[in-house]
């Protein structure tokens, strides 16, 4: 009775963020607090339980609003195009970009139409977050002071940068708004972090205990996602990320089966280049010999005054039957093509957590509502697979899709979504392990892969990269692995693509006459050719090559064609010539020196790990302690990325992106995991989980994951109720 008392009373005292009190409301979100039970382990991770998977959902994003609910509605302020009302004017185009495609007015009939037990969840997760807010009243969102069903539809796919992006930002702008923006569209050539994740399935053959594995390894902005598991008594029982304001776990495992999403190279976004005509005051585009109305549809933004208050735009937008109209081009409109079923895209984000075995997961997939991800999967009947993303246009393969097609000609039109059965795919191979680390398909088992030559050519966008390499090349001999042998492959610190550039500097210093040039590289070659090619925090040689690999890429950008991909631009370095590839050198010795005081520094006291404030952007301080992180950019080929660089003000290279939640699991007779969070799983700096597992993510060092209740035994820090 006192629990009831304590929430009632919060309660009485409590006003809605948004204003009006409705009490009856309140009164059942109160109720339904009480069926569900938020565990926090001393890592303060949530482990939430609910009678139903509609209670689950009202707890785990309760229980994500505890630990950061900015991120929250900063997600949810992109993906509904609102995000101008909290950041000015200068967020407009980017929320044009979203409206093109999200429509309020759509998402709301979409959530009238969806299927009951959707509902339920859905009306779940705006009551948990909603009662977050009543309880918390200090708590002061930027824009959403109550969230409804439907803006779940919104986003219901849980990459971290969705096909939407793929769109640019400048050339909408310039399209819609007759201007430049200030944006420096980038250059596909220059020096980039790789964005996307690596996922390992390994089949009982290759293991020591006849266990299927699986390595679940993103790599995303920091702080991207939340850790948890969430279980109900209809079957829910499910850990590992979830995408900040999101009701499923995007990559994780149940008590049966695991599976990891990384970015993939198929193609399944497209551009049309349409043909404009007007005709009587009115604008058509071309289609065969026909001429059709474009589609128009006013679209009103609001955004915030720099003195607070809001203020409006007006856009007229136009579509034809491929897409909105995004950019002109050679005197062409320019349509995207991109999937938006937000429905179907929900149910099987939420559904395949609940897949106890491939069968079932491939169920789910028929939805055909994944368009970004290839998909590793392994479960405890030792099934392992690889999967490319379910929704994927067939086309007529004569057409090079990688750039717009003439979308007067219908032989260019999408002819309908492939069958699953028709995509490349890797299930149970005989080799033993399946992997993508976002490169193509072809590799990702090995001589059990797929065959390029049995697929068109848009299956694949992507090439070969280094991860690839390095992965084929550790997982080709491995067996009796555990899960610590599977961790150490993980993080096993060879950076590949040195291999074969660091023979060529060697050489070309070799051909150097003697002189002060020559004296003067003579050690830093030296270091570089006696080099293992392996990072440490301790290593001068990581330094150096990453300084001098930095330089070289910049150098030999005039070398590539745009569309360049794969290893192309590693080959481009390698066919440089010896003066470029010294040249590199020489600036990167100096670079080195002017920022440190000399060449020579191990690479841990440049590369760091810092997390100074909740602030979605983080600043960089040397001043401010960090922590020394060994392992490098996925550039080079490591696996464990950690894409960090120099920020204004800092010397030290700070990293934001690459490994941020990562997991180990083993189904045996009962599942078992280990893991480990970028900096820790609050985005308070108060809270004592906010930097807590910054040492263990450096080092690799992964924490055991509490996954059944007798493992959650001694490790408990609190239990409660929502609101409590």
């Amino acid at each position: 009775m006192r629990t009831h008392y304590v929430i009632f009373a919060a309660l009485a005292l409590a006003t809605p963020a948004w204003g009006k009190t409705d009490i009856p409301e309140h009164a059942r979100w109160a109720a339904t607090a009480q069926r569900i039970e938020i565990t926090r382990d001393d890592w303060g991770i949530a482990h939430v339980h609910g009678p139903t998977d509609a209670d689950a959902v009202f707890g785990m994003i309760y229980a994500q609003a505890e630990d950061d609910f900015n991120r929250i509605e900063t997600n949810y302020l992109v993906a509904l195009g609102r995000l101008a009302e909290a950041d000015g004017e200068k967020a407009i185009w980017q929320d044009l970009r979203q409206r093109l495609y999200i429509d309020p007015a759509t998402l709301r009939q979409h959530y009238a139409t969806s299927p009951a037990w959707l509902r339920a969840l859905m009306q779940g997760w705006a009551d948990g977050l909603n009662y977050y807010l009543l309880t918390h009243p200090n708590v002061r969102p930027r824009v959403i002071r109550h969230f409804e069903p439907w803006m779940a539809l919104a986003f219901s796919e849980g990459s971290i940068g969705g096909d939407i992006e793929r769109i640019s930002v400048g050339q909408l702008a310039a399209f819609y708004g007759r201007k430049q923006l200030a944006l420096k569209e980038e250059d596909p050539r220059a020096y980039q972090e790789p964005k996307g994740s690596n996922g390992i399935a390994i089949a009982p053959s290759r293991t020591k205990d006849g266990h299927a594995l699986l390595l679940i390894n993103p790599h995303t902005s920091f702080f991207f996602r939340s850790e948890q598991q969430v279980s109900s008594d209809e079957g829910l029982n499910v850990y590992g990320a979830a995408t900040w304001g999101q009701f499923f776990i995007y990559q994780g495992f149940n008590a049966h089966a695991g599976w990891m999403h990384t970015t993939s190279g198929v193609d399944s976004i497209d551009e049309f280049s349409e043909t404009i005509v007007e005709r009587g005051g009115k604008r058509f585009y071309r289609y065969g010999r026909a001429l059709r109305p474009l589609t128009v549809k006013p679209i009103t933004l609001s955004y915030r005054l720099p003195a607070g208050g809001l203020a409006t735009r007006r856009f007229t937008t136009f579509a034809t039957h491929h897409g909105p109209i995004t950019r002109a081009a050679n005197g062409k409109w320019i349509a995207f093509a991109l999937m938006n079923t937000p429905v179907a895209a929900l149910e099987q984000s939420f559904l395949r957590t609940k897949a106890s075995d491939l069968p079932g997961f491939l169920k789910v997939a028929e939805r055909r509502a994944n368009s970004s991800n290839n998909t590793l999967f392994a479960d405890d009947k030792g099934e392992i697979a690889f999967l490319v993303p379910q929704f994927v246009p067939k086309r007529n393969d004569r057409f090079d899709y990688t750039r717009p097609v003439d979308g007067s000609d219908p032989a260019t039109d999408w002819q309908g979504l492939h069958a699953i059965d028709t995509l490349p795919k890797v299930t149970t191979p005989p080799v033993g392990w399946a992997m993508n680390t976002n490169d193509w398909p072809w590799s990702s088992a090995g001589p059990d892969s797929p065959k390029a030559a049995a697929f068109p050519r848009y299956l694949d966008t992507a090439g070969e990269n280094p991860r690839g390499l390095h992965a084929n090349e550790l997982l080709t001999p491995a067996t009796g692995l555990t899960i610590e042998g599977l961790r150490a492959i993980a993080f096993d610190p060879h950076l590949i693509a040195f291999d074969p550039l660091i023979p060529g500097l060697v050489s070309a210093w070799d051909a150097l006459p003697e002189g002060a040039e020559r004296a003067r590289l003579a050690r830093p070659v030296a270091l570089l050719k006696a080099w293992d090619r392996r990072w440490a925090a301790d290593s001068v040689a990581t330094s150096l090559a990453i300084f001098w690999g930095e330089a070289f890429w910049g150098d030999t950008i005039p070398d590539l064609d745009l569309e360049s991909a794969g290893l192309t631009h590693y080959k481009a370095m390698e066919a440089a010539s010896p003066a470029r590839k010294l040249k590199a050198l020489s600036i990167a010795i100096d670079r080195l020196t002017a920022d440190f005081g000399s060449w020579e520094v191990p690479w841990g006291d440049i590369n760091r790990f810092q997390r100074n404030d909740g602030a979605i952007v983080q600043q960089f301080d040397d001043a401010k302690p960090s922590t020394p992180v060994a392992f490098a950019s996925a550039q080079w080929g490591s696996l464990a990325s950690f894409g960090a660089h120099a920020w204004p003000g800092t010397k030290r290279y700070y990293g934001t992106s690459g490994n941020s939640f990562v997991a180990v699991v083993e189904f045996g007779d009962r599942v078992r995991a280990i893991a480990v969070t970028a900096g820790g799983e609050s985005g308070d700096p108060a809270s004592k989980h906010f930097n807590d597992q910054a040492t263990r993510y450096a080092t690799g060092n992964l924490r055991p994951v509490y996954f059944w209740p007798e493992d959650l035994a001694g490790h408990v820090e609190r239990k409660y109720h929502p609101g409590q």
